[in-house]
């Protein structure tokens, strides 16, 4: 036997979980950037062409370890009932996930996110909106507003993490800037967002 000839697992017996459990260890050990359909193949003792049975490539396993991320801590423990309060819980616990998981985050600025848990989650929040907004349009339209103030802001966010001023002589203006990318900034905007929202929706039901 050739010496880097590896035992490999029986034909068949690999399944799309164990793909995206095996992807999930590597994202989390070693950064998306380490993963590959050869390198997980390698983990999982296979031939690289057996992972393609069950999933198109590199960028799907990558989505699917994300949906997993994202459905394990989305769902706000405010009560739907206070519109603002779920909305604003449903809004920090997704910028913590593109904050602190840049494979997340990569996936959501490449293109909008469809995945079974990102489904489910817009689903609640457009439930939640069309309560508080009285109306289909309103509430699309502060979904939209919430959702993409929510990547924008995280993308920033995620870009200056660790940046510290070059010079002396602009340090404090700069380190007064570096808060405009702060957690306490995000709840603030986020804040001053719903004010208005809230505003409008009050006022289209008063007509």
């Amino acid at each position: 036997m050739p010496p880097n000839d590896r035992a490999r697992t029986p034909w068949g017996t690999i399944s799309r979980d164990q793909i995206v459990e095996a992807a999930a260890r590597l994202v989390a050990s070693e950064g998306s950037g380490s993963l590959s359909i050869r390198r997980l193949a390698s983990d999982l003792g296979v031939a690289p062409m057996s992972l393609y049975r069950h999933v198109s490539g590199k960028d799907e396993v990558l989505e699917a370890v994300v949906d997993r991320l994202l459905a394990a801590g989305w769902e706000p423990a405010a009560p739907r009932e206070d519109w603002r309060a779920w909305v604003t819980e449903a809004a920090e616990r997704l910028r913590s996930l593109l904050i602190s998981q840049p494979a997340a985050l990569h996936v959501y600025l490449r293109h909008p996110v469809v995945s079974p848990a990102a489904v489910v989650r817009m689903n609640a929040m457009m439930d939640v909106l069309r309560a508080g907004m009285h109306g289909e349009d309103a509430a699309r339209r502060a979904y939209a507003a919430i959702h993409t103030y929510t990547l924008g802001f995280s993308a920033l966010e995620a870009a200056r993490a660790g940046w510290s001023p070059a010079t002396d002589d602009v340090e404090d203006l700069a380190h007064e800037l570096a808060t405009y990318t702060t957690g306490r900034q995000f709840m603030d905007g986020l804040g001053y967002l719903l004010d208005g929202i809230g505003s409008d929706a009050d006022r289209r039901q008063d007509r």
